[in-house]
């Protein structure tokens, strides 16, 4: 015991470790201060790092949808709008306009659109916006303005006379251009149409990313993801009370969530409701053929307050009821629209 506190009291003391010993917690208390210090700084640059990595990622991710899906159709520029579109069979023309969200594939992957070219010359046009459809944003796309766009487009591409099917906000439009351009119309096909100013708070939601600034900086950054995430619920809910129909497999979503159309999207659910609201106090001036398609269980547009209210305030309409279907009743029957179709030509001539 003795001879261990003799050597202890005769060690010397290591002088390197003791100053080691004390300087790395000097180190970390400086980091830790300067961290403090700056926090503001290093919080907006790691959030700004984000913002530029999502973005790059978001545009990477819309090339490769575009390398998947590139453009299957033919191009028509009209007032500097270079608009896409689907150009197939022969006979009497008909004009396929697509709703909210999706583009022309909607017609395609649902069998409207062979089905129809068995019989009948078939233009599916993406919207402004859609598909590979330019929007310039100096124009305001309301549904008379689209309807404008699409007239001379198919007077560009020689059709003067077509019945034109519309499903869900694209019956927006082709009611405009039944009204606006009524010498290029010769029936409508409306199927799941929104057509009165209704009050519709799933709007107030899916209008933010039109806000600009904001709503380019959501686009560009968390709107692909929100897309992908909130899909499945909306797709269900658009077919609902049928199943999703195993067709909707081949739609390519990857392309719907480009960060272009979701602002295009966007913008047409900012302008549904005062579009409606205006469209509607003409309906009475329509005189055509008009067969009005809807599923009776539709849970995005009440037929009560749409479809079965339209048909009295359009003197040649015709109302077809499609039993356990929703919005997208199309996917389910389109032989049904089809015949629709054939029977509103019948009419016209």
């Amino acid at each position: 015991m003795l001879r261990s506190a003799y050597i202890a009291m005769t060690q010397k003391p290591n002088r390197k470790s003791r100053v080691a010993s004390t300087a790395a917690p000097r180190r970390e208390s400086a980091w830790r201060e300067w961290i403090v210090q700056n926090r503001g700084w290093l919080a907006t640059g790691a959030g700004t790092a984000a913002i530029v990595g999502t973005a790059l990622y978001n545009r990477a991710s819309a090339q490769r949808a575009e390398r998947q899906t590139p453009p299957a159709g033919k191009f028509v520029e009209v007032d500097g709008v270079r608009l896409h579109y689907l150009d197939r069979g022969e006979g009497a023309v008909v004009v396929l306009l697509h709703g909210d969200g999706v583009m022309l594939q909607d017609f395609e992957v649902s069998g409207v659109l062979s089905l129809a070219a068995e019989q009948h010359r078939v233009i599916a046009f993406d919207r402004p916006g859609y598909g590979y459809s330019e929007r310039p944003r100096s124009t305001v796309w309301t549904p008379a303005a689209q309807a404008e766009l699409i007239a001379k487009a198919l007077i560009a591409i020689g059709v003067d006379r077509a019945v034109v099917v519309g499903h869900s906000w694209g019956t927006l439009v082709a009611l405009s251009m039944a009204l606006d351009h009524p010498g290029v119309v010769s029936a409508l096909v409306l199927l799941s149409g929104y057509y009165y100013g209704t009050a519709r708070p799933d709007v107030i939601s899916g209008s933010v990313p039109a806000i600009p600034l904001v709503g380019d900086l959501l686009t560009y950054t968390v709107g692909p993801l929100l897309g992908v995430l909130s899909g499945s619920i909306g797709v269900r809910a658009s077919f609902a009370p049928a199943p999703v129909s195993p067709k909707f497999a081949d739609f390519p979503k990857a392309l719907a969530l480009r960060p272009s159309q979701i602002h295009a999207s966007s913008a047409d659910a900012a302008l549904m409701v005062p579009s409606a609201l205006a469209v509607s106090r003409r309906y009475g001036e329509l005189t055509l053929p008009v067969i009005i398609m809807a599923g009776r269980g539709d849970l995005i547009v009440h037929i009560d307050k749409h479809a079965e209210r339209l048909v009295g305030d359009i003197k040649e309409a015709e109302l077809r009821i499609v039993p356990d279907q929703g919005h997208m009743l199309h996917y389910a029957v389109p032989e049904q629209v089809v015949a629709a179709i054939g029977d509103v030509e019948a009419r016209a001539r």
